[in-house]
This record gives C-alpha cells, structure tokens and sequence, in this order.
C-alpha cells in the first residue's frame, strides 16, 4: 500500500506531505476550474504540479455525479456524457482512480464540527435524531432505494466501458452517514453487501470501492473481515484509513490511536495481508492547537501529520512481526 494525503495543489501543503514521507497526493481542480467537463489541461497542470514536488498525483477525489444523474431525471445523459468526457480527460491526463459517490439530494451529513474530542482538539460528529429535524428536501420522493439502484445501473453502463478504455479506476465511497434514510432521502451503500452488489452489477476491472474504514465501522461490520473480503477481490482501489466512535445514528470521528469502533493495528494488518496495493489516506481528523484553518470537514493538516507518523509506525511493527514469525517457521534464530 500507498500513503496519501488530500491536499489543495499548494506549494506549502506539498511541501509538508514530502516531508511527511507520503508518496501520493488525493486532489481535486479548483471550483473555479471545475465545471460541467472536467477539462484536460487544468487536470495535466495538477499532476504535474504535484509531480514536480517529487509525489504522485493517484487519485482525484471527486467529480460530481449531478442529481439529474442519480434521480433519473430529463438532463442525466447530457450529464452522463460529461462525465465520461471528464473521465477520458482523467485517463488522458495520466490520473489512475476517480472516488466519486451515490449520494443524493443530501451529501455528507454531520451535527457539528466543534465535538470536544481529546486535549480539546475539535472534531466532528453527527446525531441523527438532530438532523431530522430538518427539512424534507423537495426531491426526496424521487430518491428511493429502488430508484437509486435503477439509476445507478443505467449509468454504470454507460460509463464503466469508458472507464475501461481510459484506465481509470471507478472507486465508490459509501453513503456518510451509512444509514437507510435521512430526512425522508433514502440510501444505496449502507451494508457491505450493497457494495459487493455494486462490484456484480456490471463486472469490471474498472468497477470497484472506496474503503471508508470509519463508515464500515458505523455500519457494525467486521472491518478486517471485509478489507480481506473485497482486496481479495482486487476491487479495493482506495482506502480511508478513518478512526470513530459510536453508532451510526450518534458518532464521533476521533485521533486515529484512540480506542474507536475498529481496532486499527487490526484493520492495517488486513490491508497489508490482503495485499492490498493502493493509495491510503487518513481521513477526517481532529484540529489540533494551533490550526491556523477553520475547523470545517475534518480536515486538519497537523491531524494528518500525526496520522501519517501514526500510520507509518503501525505498517513498520506489523512488517517487522511478519518477517519475524516467517523466520520462527523456517527454524532460524531470531537476531
């Protein structure tokens, strides 16, 4: 596997991923340079920016799917074929994987992003009972779990065959929260069959996952069972190596070397058995004193680099212990 960061393309923010001991860089164009196609020139002048500061520019993280898209509505093949002309401008412009995600109408939800967590560091959290209270969006109707399915297939179709030809990785990212409805918007990937689901859909060596280890973690799932499961299946792309506490109706995303709902030694061990060959950023992190960022979305620079040392230290012992015991079992000395 691959350390990655996201990072803006800046000179300090690549600066201190070099520094950090990271390979690969997670980016995105700037909004202003991302409109209906992502263009070819501003995705080669990204890549090179990142590899002229000597990293790898592995994934972009994420080109829009439109709701017109997900909903099935009048304007989703004009919208599917932007997207697949993006994806052509990806593979043209040498960038590998593309994490996208099927959520509709509502994105990303959380509670508060100022969650007390350790020595006061601010994180975010989500209580569903809080959220509900919201508004039904006026689209809700139309994203019911049948319909997104429906949608979804008639879109793989379409893009997975351009996916193939311009060698780029489709990776899913769960629903965040993973849970069936929210405000009366229904979900697709909340279990981990849904992803196995998606995989069997349309068969591709181009069709695979995003492995948000702290939403599978909200889903109760057997985390190091199902990274074997789906590295097995050579369908992990790319991995958010993410650390939560609680259930998915009240969590709280914590340091990744706090007690959470998944053991992370356990969880690397499965990544690194597996074989599991791709890019892997921390994800969601507390900000920690001193931030000179606002404290929005989790995405701390000096949480990352605590992230990375505590990543990098966790993948050392794990190797190490592995090549001790192959030694035990050929009857060899231990030094």
């Amino acid at each position: 596997m691959r350390f990655a960061i996201w990072c803006p393309p800046n000179e300090r923010a690549l600066r201190l991923a070099k520094q950090m001991g990271v390979t690969d860089i997670v980016s995105a164009l700037p909004a202003e340079q991302a409109g209906p196609v992502w263009e070819l020139m501003p995705l080669i002048h990204l890549r090179k920016k990142v590899e002229e500061a000597g990293l790898r520019l592995s994934v972009i993280e994420s080109i829009p799917i439109t709701d017109a898209i997900k909903l099935g509505l009048p304007d989703r093949d004009r919208d599917i074929d932007n997207f697949c002309q993006s994806l052509r401008n990806m593979g043209a412009a040498g960038i590998p994987i593309l994490c996208y995600n099927w959520m509709a109408v509502l994105f990303v939800l959380r509670t508060s992003f100022t969650t007390r967590v350790r020595g006061e560091a601010l994180s975010n959290s989500y209580e569903h009972e809080l959220s509900e209270r919201g508004p039904v969006p006026e689209l809700a109707g139309l994203a019911t779990r049948e319909a997104l399915w429906k949608n979804l297939e008639y879109f793989l179709k379409a893009v997975v065959p351009v996916a193939e030809k311009a060698g780029v990785q489709l990776a899913m990212h769960p629903d965040d929260p993973p849970i069936s409805s929210c405000r009366g918007v229904e979900r697709t990937f909340t279990c981990p069959e849904d992803f196995q689901r998606l995989i069997d859909l349309v068969p591709s060596p181009n069709n695979g996952i995003t492995y948000c280890q702290g939403c599978f973690s909200e889903m109760n799932a057997d985390v190091p069972a199902t990274i074997r499961h789906f590295a097995g299946q050579k369908k992990l792309f790319f991995a958010h190596f993410r650390n939560v506490r609680g259930p998915v109706t009240h969590f709280v995303e914590v340091f990744h070397d706090e007690k959470g709902n998944a053991d992370m030694y356990e969880a690397m061990k499965a990544y690194y058995e597996s074989g599991f060959e791709g890019p892997m950023r921390p994800d969601h992190l507390p900000f920690m004193e001193g931030e000179d960022t606002a404290p929005y979305g989790g995405f701390s620079m000096w949480g990352r680099l605590f992230a990375i040392g505590y990543m990098k230290g966790l993948l050392e012992g794990i190797q190490k212990t592995a090549k001790a015991s192959q030694f035990c079992e050929h009857g060899e000395k231990r030094r």
